[in-house]
């Protein structure tokens, strides 16, 4: 009788096994889940709620006061990265057609030796920008510290953006939820390769989680000063 209540035990614990596996198969495959879809999820809402407000073209681009670019990398030499480059280069064709008459250069320059801002305003004055348009926004370190600052240091209540196609959305998003009724226009003037696009299209959707969280949970404060009226 003992052998056989035994022998019972040993068939129940070997039925629990494959239970326990498909368990913690099925538990994986949700977390899997979680971590793929809601990113994508919210990085699909903030495309939607982006999209009536980006151009692709400066005639199409209805005027404001200031435009905004969101600083990239720069190289030695003060030279920019082929995205910046292009960011400004839109900036200064949206200037000579008359839609704005002010363009902040928002970047890092967190380091003596590293001044995004200063830079992007070097290039635009080698295009044929005159000093007096252009301002630098020296702390803009990331996009919600570029929208945060735009608001309540140079107090914008409207402007245009400029940043590559697959950062727009963010940027746009970010910037009317934080007080700034902003449009973009998006600044891609040259075909960049395939991989370089997904990376960073794949990148964007973290971000977009980041910035929707810094938004509506953290809401950090960026590196504040006095105001500064354009």
């Amino acid at each position: 009788m003992r052998e056989a209540c035994a022998a019972e035990g040993r068939a129940r614990r070997g039925r629990a096994w494959p239970l326990r596996y498909c368990l913690a198969g099925s538990a994986a495959l949700l977390a899997l889940g979680l971590a793929v879809g809601v990113p994508s999820l919210v990085r699909a809402w903030v495309l939607w709620r982006a999209r009536p407000y980006i151009y692709t073209r400066v005639e199409e681009v209805p005027p404001r006061r200031v435009a905004v670019v969101f600083g990239a990398a720069v190289y030695e030499g003060d030279i920019l990265s082929p995205m910046l480059r292009e960011r400004v280069e839109t900036a200064v064709e949206l200037y000579r057609a008359g839609k704005v008459q002010k363009i902040l250069m928002s970047g890092d320059n967190r380091f003596i030796h590293y001044n995004e801002p200063g830079a992007m305003m070097n290039y635009a004055l080698a295009l044929g920008v005159p000093q007096e348009a252009l301002a630098p926004d020296y702390a803009g370190r990331r996009t919600y510290d570029t929208c945060y600052r735009a608001r309540h240091i140079f107090g914008l209540d409207e402007a245009i953006l400029i940043t590559q196609g697959f950062h727009l959305p963010r940027a746009v998003y970010t910037c009317r939820a934080l007080g700034v009724d902003a449009i973009g226009l998006v600044g891609d003037r040259e075909q960049h390769r395939p991989l370089v696009v997904a990376w960073y299209e794949l990148r964007e959707v973290l971000a977009t989680v980041k910035a929707w969280w810094d938004l509506w949970v953290r809401r950090p404060l960026p590196v504040l000063g006095d105001p500064i009226r354009l």
